[in-house]
């Protein structure tokens, strides 16, 4: 029953992300045929290099998350920490980096996200799926939000 539980649960995630990449990737069709702009999230005027390496961390934070659920799922709550803290907590790194943007919105709530990262780190050890779960859905919370409300 548990790992039936589980598997819903990553499978529920796994869709509603696929729902909404899909989404997105339709309202952007949308907008690149009748040329208009309005897209009304808050741009990050970024220049190229800065850009990409944005980009690229997102990259590495979705597979982090993936490697959470995977983990989970399969029972390896240490692991699963681990992963929290190093690939998505408030390392040093990670916060010289979201101290370099100008945006103090988009500072702050990078800043919330990795917090909960760590956060989450710590229910997983706890090794209780339901909680993991919930905590996995806050730090979530905070991509959807931030995803909600910038652009690049």
């Amino acid at each position: 029953m548990k790992k039936s539980l589980i598997t819903l649960t990553i499978l529920l995630m796994t869709g509603a992300f696929a729902y909404a990449e899909d989404r997105q990737m339709h309202h952007h069709a949308m907008m690149q045929s009748k040329k208009t702009t309005e897209d009304s999230r808050t741009s990050l005027k970024l220049k190229a290099p800065m850009r990409d390496h944005q980009l690229s961390m997102m990259r590495e934070h979705l597979r982090a998350v993936n490697d959470i659920v995977s983990d989970i799922a399969t029972g390896k709550f240490e692991q699963a920490s681990q992963t929290a803290h190093q690939k998505l907590g408030l390392t040093p790194a990670m916060k010289k980096m979201c101290n370099r943007y100008s945006n103090a919105d988009f500072k702050k709530l990078g800043l919330a996200f990795h917090r909960s990262a760590d956060e989450l780190g710590d229910v997983l050890t706890s090794g209780d799926v339901n909680k993991s779960l919930n905590a996995l859905h806050v730090t979530m919370n905070y991509c959807v939000q931030c995803h909600a409300t910038f652009r690049q």
